[in-house]
């Protein structure tokens, strides 16, 4: 699932979706409130499901940044008891640009590194200065001229190596 929020980074939401969905992965985009999500550059999406009409049986979850887009996200109770359940099962939780903010609010982040973009670190328990990064089952990164390197990590952690290796030869990364 990616939940969007009013004012999440075009960029950074587009590029998960299209490349997870290019790799034959089921994507749910999920309005965190209502079904029509306006971007923080005016972009207005039309989303898969709401937030009030779905589980939380999803194999991962991926967060795009964006302001005030992961502030929105953070202050959604759902969002966060949906990201404490998942990591409690230890599904994939992946954040990108001011969301993993989101998980150290959420708590998910306790005992794990993670990335944010530059000039956030502060928000996160342990940052790292890397443009991608994982710790066990979080996947982080940094902003929106990382968002393909990331979009493809998470392809070859949910879909393997062989599927990532195809799309970065096709998309000519």
């Amino acid at each position: 699932m990616v939940p969007l929020a009013d004012g999440f980074e075009e960029i950074e939401a587009s590029t998960i979706i299209d490349v997870l969905r290019r790799a034959g992965l089921h994507v749910d985009t999920i309005g965190v409130v209502g079904s029509q999500i306006t971007g923080s550059h005016g972009l207005r999406v039309t989303v898969d499901k709401k937030l009030s009409d779905i589980s939380d049986d999803y194999d991962a979850i991926v967060l795009p940044g964006g302001s005030p887009g992961y502030m929105n996200l953070g202050r959604s109770a759902r969002i966060l008891e949906i990201l404490r359940k998942m990591n409690s099962k230890q599904k994939i939780i992946a954040a990108i640009c001011g969301a993993p903010s989101v998980l150290a609010k959420a708590g998910v982040l306790e005992d794990k590194k993670a990335t944010i973009y530059p000039g956030m670190e502060n928000e996160l328990p342990y940052p790292r200065d890397e443009r991608v990064l994982i710790d066990r089952n979080i996947i982080t990164s940094q902003g929106p001229g990382t968002a393909m390197e990331f979009a493809l990590k998470l392809v070859e952690i949910l879909a393997g190596n062989q599927m990532a290796s195809r799309l970065k030869r096709d998309l000519l990364v």
